[in-house]
């Protein structure tokens, strides 16, 4: 065992998985970046798409901007990585035959793993979620009447986020693993968007900010510690079939949230033009502005319901060190191809 802090106690598999890709400095200031870069954007988006004229066309150039942005920040990042030789990976030992395989069998691997299923359906549920806090603007400016609040939702959304970022670490290892944390923290999120709901139709703006930090304070653990429960779910199918695939299982989770985000974004279309929203109108029929209410208030309550009840199957941690357990190995033990076989 591996003890980083009187709360921390880990396995060096633990260490691995989670510590490598949270607890280190760069890993935790880049986090808190994303969530700071989200914060800004949603901050001055509006008042950005005012200042090029606030129409259809300003947001169409405001929206390419930030894709030039995001095309020359992602292009510098790709051309500064450099893969390391297979050979310098393994540190010159001859990869086992048994941990190759093709993205049939991948593929195949991925669906067999209940949790990583899970992983995806989460992830696509957080894309549709965040579809429909993204679709706040039409319910701060129809319903609200006041569409500068979407930069002010924002700071009560991303600060929550931040700072359960920062303190995911400790009570990881205060309540000994990761999913009793996520799965309390979702509790607190369901409660916190129940509360946004009853203040959106007490029309208290201050009150639903309050719970939509409360909200966010919840969500944080999730965010924080979810690569490390992929590692888990990697390791849950090396326990159970006896192939390593890590970095097929990181890249494959992504399908979750491109299935997710367009989806989102096209059921965000579709329902406000089944509502019967037009956008150029000067006022908005009394069905669009329940739609929007509808969007805003209930569907993000729905989905983090969901993903409450996703998250109280997924112990990944729990059905690991039963397997372990089962096997004769160690529960603090690195598993390679001798345990296995």
């Amino acid at each position: 065992m591996i003890r980083w802090h009187p709360f921390l106690t880990f396995s060096f598999y633990d260490i691995i998985d989670f510590i490598t890709y949270f607890l280190s400095f760069g890993i935790l200031l880049a986090n808190i970046l994303s969530f700071s870069t989200s914060l800004l954007i949603q901050a001055i988006t509006v008042g950005f798409v005012d200042k090029c004229g606030g129409d259809a066309a300003a947001w169409r150039t405001v929206a390419i901007i930030y894709a030039i942005i995001g095309l020359v920040v992602n292009t510098i990042s790709a051309l500064s990585v450099k893969e390391l030789p297979e050979e310098e990976l393994n540190e010159g030992e001859v990869k086992n035959d048994n941990e190759k395989y093709g993205m049939v069998q991948a593929f195949k691997l991925l669906v067999k793993n209940k949790y990583y299923m899970m992983i995806c359906g989460t992830y696509i549920l957080q894309q549709l979620y965040g579809a429909m806090i993204g679709a706040g603007i039409y319910y701060m400016t129809w319903v609200l009447k006041n569409k500068n609040l979407f930069g002010q939702f924002a700071w009560a959304v991303n600060i929550p986020l931040i700072i359960a970022l920062i303190f995911t670490p400790t009570l990881v290892g205060k309540w000994k693993g990761m999913y009793k944390l996520n799965l309390r923290g979702y509790v607190l999120a369901v409660i916190g968007r129940a509360l946004v709901v009853v203040a959106g139709y007490m029309g208290s703006v201050p009150l639903m900010m309050a719970f939509t930090a409360l909200a966010a304070l919840g969500q944080g653990p999730w965010q924080g510690d979810m690569n490390a429960v992929i590692a888990s779910c990697s390791e849950y199918t090396y326990l159970t079939q006896g192939k390593r695939i890590d970095g097929t299982m990181y890249s494959y989770t992504s399908l979750g949230v491109k299935i997710g985000g367009g989806i989102g974004t096209a059921v965000v279309g579709w329902m406000l033009e089944f509502s019967g929203y037009v956008g150029t109108n000067i006022t908005q029929p009394q069905s669009a502005l329940d739609m929007m209410q509808f969007m805003y208030l209930w569907l993000p309550l729905i989905f983090d319901v969901l993903i409450m009840f996703v998250l109280s199957r997924m112990n990944v941690e729990d059905a690991n060190k039963k397997l372990k357990a089962e096997k004769g190995i160690a529960a603090d033990e690195v598993t390679d191809a001798s345990d296995i076989n």
